[in-house]
């Protein structure tokens, strides 16, 4: 069971492949603590905020980020004895979802939104990322899910889609782009810089959890463009 102090923190919303791929990689050994030392040469600020998130929540490590002994088990486990302890781990986290009338097997995408926002007050793009990790990691447990959700949830584990993107932007910037012909035409990054931090805004821990996602991900943005020290 999940007490009361636990339900108040916010479901994952990190990628579940991030969250996947993370915990292959302790297969060969766990670290005595998950820290931002053992996670940040892996992964940007904000996906590691999220990560630790969604490892406290399901109960994989406690509050000073030290593995618990799921972890452990998990990180060590194979096959259907992980499909178990995946289970065992959603069913405890996610126990919310079995004090309410939701049927898993026959409930509608809507039904399943309607629930977080219900228990979390989740709305927008954290909600949705909310419920998407949520379905992929049932699905990734061998859970039965109504088709009405994982129609609505694709799960994916591979490419995004992301290198068409690129390619399409890609085209349609070679037709219309117009390219300095001296480097005297080419703007000062630097002003343009300075001008950018200026104007961000500084956290504030008051805000909505949608708006602190929005900030981590474009202070997330400034640290791949080097504007920020991380």
């Amino acid at each position: 069971m999940i007490d009361d102090k636990s339900r108040k923190r916010l479901p994952p919303y990190v990628s579940y492949r991030t969250f996947r791929n993370f915990i292959d990689g302790l297969q060969e050994v766990t670290p005595a603590r998950i820290d931002r030392s053992y996670w940040g040469d892996r992964l940007s600020g904000s996906t590691g905020t999220q990560l630790m998130a969604a490892l406290r929540f399901l109960g994989l490590v406690d509050a000073n980020g030290i593995p618990t002994a799921r972890l452990k088990g998990l990180a060590a486990a194979r096959g259907e004895h992980r499909n178990e302890l995946l289970r065992e781990m959603t069913t405890e986290a996610f126990g919310f979802l079995t004090l309410s009338s939701f049927d898993m097997q026959t409930a509608t995408s809507a039904q399943l939104q309607e629930v977080f926002h219900y228990t979390f007050q989740l709305t927008g793009d954290v909600g949705r990322k909310c419920i998407k990790f949520f379905v992929a990691l049932a699905s990734d447990a061998g859970m039965p899910l109504s088709p009405f959700i994982t129609k609505r949830f694709r799960i994916s584990h591979g490419n995004t889609g992301t290198k068409t993107a690129t390619r399409r932007s890609t085209a349609r910037t070679s037709r219309s782009a117009v390219v300095p012909q001296s480097m005297e035409e080419v703007p000062l990054r630097k002003s343009w810089d300075e001008m950018l931090i200026t104007k961000f805004p500084t956290f504030d821990p008051t805000w909505s959890d949608e708006v602190k996602l929005k900030w981590f991900e474009a202070f997330d943005e400034l640290l791949k463009r080097g504007l920020v020290k991380g």
